[in-house]
Order: structure tokens, then C-alpha cells, then sequence
């Protein structure tokens, strides 16, 4: 699958006040903008969990630490996996 990189300018006073470098950031950006799309409904969970870096199942997983919550479809779906041993 092919991607763009997209390039976006952040003060340097705020990656002083997250006390982040620029890779760190960088990555918890992507996933803080993965989940807000998620939510919103403009991203399914597994488009969402392509742009965080992380599989749909930990996507979906991770979702709670962020007051977030998965559709009921995509809990059980969970379920299933686990039962599995996906």
C-alpha cells in the first residue's frame, strides 16, 4: 500500500511543554488523530488503526484510555477474536 507523508510545523515551546522530541510526537499525534477521526465516524476502526501504526485489535483495544468507545458490532467482533486466540 503506498502513503504521502504530510508535513505539519509545531513550536518548539510545545514540544518543550510536552517534554516530547519530534519522533515521539509525531507518533502520538498520529494516534490522537486516529482515534478523534474514529470518533467522529470519518475513519473506520480499521483505516483508523492503519494511520495509528497499530492493528485494528489494538486499536479498538486502546480506544477506552481515551474516553472513546468502539461501535457494539466492533466489541463483539473483539470478543470473538479473543475467544480465538486472534
Amino acid at each position: 500500500m503506498s502513503s504521502r507523508q504530510v508535513t505539519i510545523e509545531i513550536p518548539e515551546k510545545v514540544l518543550l511543554a510536552e517534554k516530547s522530541d519530534e519522533v515521539t510526537f509525531a507518533r502520538e499525534m498520529r494516534l490522537l488523530a486516529a482515534i478523534k477521526l474514529y470518533e467522529l465516524g470519518r475513519l473506520s476502526s480499521g483505516r483508523a488503526a492503519e494511520l495509528a501504526g497499530k492493528s485494528r485489535v489494538e486499536f479498538l483495544l486502546m480506544l477506552g484510555d481515551y474516553k472513546v468507545f468502539p461501535l457494539l458490532s466492533e466489541l463483539e467482533e473483539l470478543e470473538l477474536a479473543d475467544e480465538r486466540g486472534d
